[in-house]
């Protein structure tokens, strides 16, 4: 596992200069998301985000400009990216050090926690949803991809089959040849992940579920389980005994 994180602290380290650039058209469907996560800070009063994976700080400049009294910070282990969020202006107190699996604060200490396209590379997404939601006093979003809505229909198909049956750690252990990742130059290393893989874990700590596709086709009627590339997940009411 240490050599995977490796890899992928690499990677970002070698395309951090380039990295916004990377992003600007491939990362639009995060975009949206913001876009409709601001309807939620707005409506729900939102007055403090911590950003996990903040990168190169693009999410914590877009809020704070749109919303200038909100008290925003980002989480990025990754000193490269880090560095490119200095350069713009954000003060290093604000995008700190860390990491998603061990959060750096008490319980509830920001109404809202977010993630924008951290899931699909980290091992184990529902750890860092467990901390998202322990730091999270008002709600979590999570915007993020769905492989079951990915590729050709047919191949949606078998792949939801494979999910729905249980098979799908075999089949992906298969397809990577054991890996479990795949190495790509647009997104460095990236694990087979689905939002609704994490629905149980997220359910446990939150009472109402809103889910908003961001990128896909229009729902088939197995629903958007198969047609929705990526997608927006809001959780709201935190359950007490959590």
């Amino acid at each position: 596992m240490h050599q995977e994180v490796e890899i992928q602290r690499q990677y970002y380290a070698s395309t951090a200069s380039s990295y916004d650039e990377m992003h600007l058209e491939k990362d639009q469907e995060h975009f949206l998301a913001l876009h409709l996560l601001a309807s939620y800070i707005n409506f729900y009063q939102i007055r403090s985000v911590l950003d996990v994976g903040a990168g190169t700080g693009r999410t914590f400049l877009w809020l704070k400009n749109r919303f200038p009294d909100l008290v925003v910070k980002g989480i990025e282990p990754v000193a490269a990216l880090r560095e490119q969020g200095y350069k713009k202006g954000i003060p290093p107190e604000d995008l700190i050090d860390g990491d998603a699996y061990h959060l750096p604060f008490p319980e509830n200490s920001f109404d809202l926690v977010c993630e924008f396209a951290v899931l699909h590379h980290v091992r184990e997404p529902e750890k860092m949803i467990r901390e998202m939601s322990r730091v999270a006093s008002k709600m979590v979003s999570i915007s993020d991809c769905n492989f079951m809505g990915q590729g050709s229909l047919p191949l949606r198909f078998l792949k939801y089959t494979i999910f729905s049956l249980g098979f799908w750690s075999v089949a992906n252990w298969i397809k990577t040849k054991g890996k479990g990742y795949t190495i790509s130059e647009d997104d460095g290393l990236a694990y087979s992940y689905s939002v609704y893989q994490s629905l149980r874990t997220i359910q446990k700590s939150w009472k109402t579920l809103r889910m908003t596709s961001t990128k896909g086709e229009s729902d088939t009627w197995f629903g958007s389980i198969v047609s929705t590339e990526q997608l927006l997940l809001i959780a709201l009411n935190k359950k007490s005994s959590y």
